[in-house]
């Protein structure tokens, strides 16, 4: 086996991935045979993001039959694990006074860094015309881990944001504007330091800037490989390339005994998906020049971007060229919106009820997908019997009806939180706590008591009975509901008049349900609840007979809370730790339920995917979800293909482009501009190389909001061969 380093460069289903694989798996062998005592015998394989490495991970396994050990990580994630198994020595070189580092979730980030920055928030310091206080400090710790991500010192955070928004300085509040980031992001660091809280950013910086050139963790870090694997480096951070580089070097003379290790890197010269996300794969481009250059071609049978792709592109580029499109390009033509989305979900169920195509084979994407498309696209298709499932469909937690039901239950408990509380609050709070799963329910009911409630839409046959119905939640709510700031509680069904007449099954869910909360109460004042994470698990214990019956999607909503819950709680102890004054349980249930409703999006939970086959469902995705997911498709359907939003949307965080390596610094708009329509090519291109058969161009006259659409791809759409109702033909790709 040779020791020198490979880059494998190929566009979008050329087999880069198969071939990290094999030579992953001759490095293995060769490391084997070679010293079966030796201390290395473990290979480090990076993927771009979670879900790609748990498929890479069982790729590998599968073609080794699981015979080599090896770490599977993201960059992020390695950074994260070697910063806190490395801590002491980060402590002793930056003076720190803290206990083991605790990384902070991004809605406890917002939340904390608001807190931090109000005074200068509520004087306007730190505030933009136009933009609400949220969004200003999103858009700030995001500058922070950009710049992390970049190599920059957060020290350089304002210079290069005066530097590169120069032109538009004039439309800012003040001229100091960026200057009271700048402050406000050091003071985030050095606020979060002393409490030994890490986010993203800081851990990334801590990494490359103080761990990674320490001479210690360098003998160790290189001590513990034989060789690194890297897939699709052109969406890894800038910093990464630093740490390959660092493997990659032969040690100076006396400072290890271990020769240097040998990578195996995949490049996609198209990709970039995570561009304007902290990727930066012009720079990481230049490791090519380390390493054997080996170059994959896609398979002109198994995809319409092999053939057409580079035309294509031309043709996005220069839109007054006439193109000659293939009848595998079709386009769906519509005056209004409305029209467009039920036209495209007859075609698919046309196609689909022919046989002509499966569910799983069929895909629609657009640059954003929203509501009323999901919603329009998945009644029509639902109700002809074709399942449809939507790519990382993320909705704030507290959309959840069953995560508010809990959140009013909390709101119950605790004293102080009756301003969280309303009627319509608490009556759906009944409905949801007093369902049964038709599977454990034993004793007869009536059907004028109950209507069973159907979770068949999220997958699941199971049914719920509500022992309260909806009529019966709303009077018992308006009669037994006390509200009041200090102590809200409900009194017994007994003060409703005829309260006879709830019948037996609501009236015994009700009682059950006030007496389960008053133990609660007590419990809570005699401190014999520790936590209010344990308050969540008892009522998902007691009336979600502990998940096992719910449906994947509101099993999944209710670890996210409670893995949600427990972080709260554990950064709530922490900062207790160094505030001498108590702060009240009840204050902090209050803040977390006010996080939740404002609309945090949390983290997924882990597993972040159900266990088992892929949904057998026509999938629908937004342009970034769909790459990023590496999906592939026989057909796809670009909706609102005549929209600018195909141009201008996804270009991701704010000032991302500044931090590129290659030009850190001024940013014009001719740059964005530029930027943007290599970055429709990419996406264009990468989109074709993952239809294998058919590419439907929908576009409709009038946008959602009336407005005439005109954007980018609409002369491929006008040159594309129409599709009339019913009307699906299916051609060689060459055609």
């Amino acid at each position: 086996m040779s020791l020198d380093s490979i880059w494998i460069s190929g566009v979008t289903g050329s087999g880069k991935t198969t071939r990290l694989i094999q030579q992953f798996t001759q490095a293995a062998e060769a490391n084997w045979q070679r010293d079966r005592t030796q201390a290395r015998q473990t290979a480090l394989v990076f993927a771009a993001i979670g879900d790609n490495r748990l498929d890479l991970a069982d790729r590998i396994a599968a073609a080794t039959q699981g015979k080599y050990r090896f770490d599977s990580v993201t960059p992020l994630g390695f950074f994260q694990d070697e910063v806190r198994l490395f801590f002491p020595l980060l402590a002793e070189q930056l003076g720190l006074k803290t206990l083991f580092p605790l990384r902070l979730r991004p809605e406890t980030e917002q939340e904390l860094a608001t807190r931090l920055w109000q005074p200068n928030l509520a004087s306007g310091r730190l505030r933009q015309t136009g933009m609400r206080d949220y969004d200003l400090v999103r858009r700030s710790l995001d500058l922070l881990q950009l710049a992390a991500f970049s190599g920059t010192p957060h020290e350089d955070i304002a210079f290069l944001l005066k530097e590169g928004f120069a032109e538009q300085e004039g439309s800012l509040d003040s001229r100091d504007s960026w200057e009271a980031i700048g402050e406000a992001i050091q003071q985030w660091w050095d606020w979060c330091l002393a409490r030994g809280l890490l986010t993203y950013g800081i851990i990334t910086e801590l990494y490359w800037r103080y761990l990674l050139p320490h001479p210690i963790y360098r003998q160790h870090l290189t001590s513990r490989y034989y060789a690194v694997f890297a897939d699709d480096v052109d969406e890894y951070p800038a910093v990464a390339r630093t740490l390959f580089e660092l493997l990659l070097d032969p040690p100076a003379a006396g400072t290890a005994k271990h020769c240097s290790i040998p990578g195996t890197f995949t490049f996609n010269p198209e990709g970039g998906i995570r561009l304007g996300l902290g990727a930066d794969p012009q720079y990481f481009a230049e490791l090519a020049h380390r390493c054997q250059n080996e170059t994959l071609f896609a398979d002109a049978n198994r995809c319409i971007g092999a053939t057409w792709g580079r035309s294509v592109m031309e043709w996005v580029r220069e839109p007054l060229l006439l193109p000659q499109l293939p009848d595998c390009i079709r386009t769906i033509q519509t005056a209004a919106r409305g029209q467009l989305l039920r036209h495209t979900a007859e075609e698919i169920a046309a196609a689909i009820h022919k046989g002509e195509v499966r569910p799983q084979d069929v895909a629609v994407i657009a640059p954003g997908v929203d509501p009323i498309a999901r919603y329009t696209l998945r009644e029509i298709l639902t109700s002809q019997g074709i399942p449809v499932a939507s790519l990382h469909d993320q909705h704030p937690l507290a959309s959840s009806p069953l995560i508010q039901a809990l959140l009013t239950l909390l709101a119950l408990v605790y004293p102080g939180l009756g301003r969280l509380l309303n009627r319509e609050s608490i009556a759906e709070m009944l409905v949801l706590l007093s369902q049964v799963p038709n599977s454990v329910y034993t004793e007869p009911i009536s059907a004028l008591e109950v209507e069973p409630l159907s979770q068949s839409d999220s997958g699941s046959s199971t049914t719920f009975m509500p022992r309260i119905d909806p009529v019966r939640a709303g009077l018992l709510t308006d009669h037994c509901f006390v509200p009041d700031f200090d102590r809200p509680h409900l009194l017994p069904a007994t003060v409703l008049p005829r309260w006879d007449r709830l019948g037996f099954q609501a009236t015994r869910a009700y009682e059950d349900l006030v007496q389960w909360v008053e133990s609660q109460k007590q419990q809570q004042q005699q401190r014999m609840i520790t936590s209010p994470v344990v308050l969540l698990d008892r009522a998902i214990q007691k009336f979600f007979f502990g998940g096992s019956h719910l449906p994947y999607d509101q099993l999944a909503a209710l670890r996210e809370l409670m893995e949600t819950a427990q972080h709260y709680w554990e950064v709530a102890t922490r900062l207790q730790s160094f505030n001498a004054s108590e702060v009240l349980v009840s204050l902090s249930v209050g803040q977390f339920i006010q996080l939740l409703r404002e609309g945090t999006i949390t983290a997924d939970p882990f597993p972040s995917r159900p266990i088992g086959k892929a949904a057998q469902a026509v999938t629908i995705a937004t342009i970034y979800q769909y790459r990023n997911d590496r999906r592939f498709h026989r057909w796809q359907f670009w909706l609102d293909a005549g929209s600018p939003f195909w141009l201008s949307g996804g270009s991701g965080l704010f000032g991302a482009p500044i931090f590129l390596r290659k030009r850190l610094g001024a940013w014009t708009t001719a740059d964005e501009l530029e930027a943007n329509v290599q970055r429709l090519q990419r996406q264009v291109f990468d989109l074709l190389h993952r239809a294998t058969s058919r590419v439907y161009l929908c576009h409709s006259e009038l946008a959602a909001n009336g407005q005439e659409q005109a954007g980018n791809l609409l002369t491929l759409v006008n040159a594309a061969l129409p599709v009339t109702a019913g009307q699906i033909l299916e051609r060689p790709i060459n055609a």
